[in-house]
Parts: C-alpha cells; structure tokens; sequence
C-alpha cells in the first residue's frame, strides 16, 4: 500500500495542491507514527512521535485532463512559530506508476509548522512554489 494512500486516510493529516496550468503540487503532511512499522522499515523512514512526514507529488495533466504523476526535484524547508528553519531532505520514492517525494522532520505537539516547497519537474523550466501551514500533535 502507497504512502501517499496511507497519508489520505489518516484523521491527522493534513492535504492540498496547488494548480500551476499544465502541472499540480499535491502535499500531505502527517506523524510518522501514522506508518505502519513494515512500511516505514520498507522505506528507511522513523517512526517516532516528535518525526513528522512531509509528501509531495508533483502530477502533470494529461491529453485527455487526467492527472499522471511525474519525476523531478523537491527542496524546502520547514518554519517553526519562530521563524527558525530546518531544511528538508526529501527522497524520491517510485511505487508502480506513482512517484513521490518525502522528507522527515522534527516537531513539537501543536507548534504549527510553516512548510515553503519548491517543486521542478524533470524537462521544465519553471519552479512550483508552494507554501502551506500544519499543526501536528503526538498521537
């Protein structure tokens, strides 16, 4: 089961996009604790209750205005409720057609978070910015 399926059904987590014409960002943010322990060992990730799991995909539209899920690059960072910023990591992960970008970072239980992304599809020139807010809380 994907992660990005897993995210999606979680009461704690936290889901957007953003629409840039031709390409979305799609985001969810979630306690790494919400992974079932096979998952996260499947994919190198901590389960702890102060790791969060940041998720990005980037899904460009398709011919027939479906959306299918491209390669490229991720980078950002995530604010705390002090401006103080922790850099994330984000690895790229293939399941079958879907490809996604996750990075892992610490929090504290009710401090919102402000997270400032950039997304790059592979083969275009443009830069997708997105920011976004969420407050985790330990399970």
């Amino acid at each position: 089961m994907s992660l990005i399926f897993l995210a999606f059904l979680s009461t704690h987590s936290h889901a957007g996009s953003k629409d840039f014409g031709e390409f979305q960002v799609h985001w969810s943010v979630f306690p790494s604790t919400f992974l079932p322990p096979e998952v996260a060992r499947e994919n190198n990730l901590n389960r702890s209750k102060s790791i969060g799991i940041v998720n990005i995909s980037i899904m460009q539209e398709t011919e027939d205005g479906g959306l299918e899920p491209v390669s490229g690059q991720v980078e950002g960072k995530a604010l705390n409720d002090v401006q103080q910023p922790t850099f994330l990591a984000f690895r790229r992960i293939q399941e079958g057609d879907a490809v996604y970008f996750i990075a892992e970072y610490q929090y504290s239980s009710g401090n919102m978070m402000t997270f400032e992304i950039t997304a790059r599809p592979t083969g275009a020139n443009q830069d997708l910015p997105v920011r976004f807010t969420h407050t985790l809380f330990n399970d």
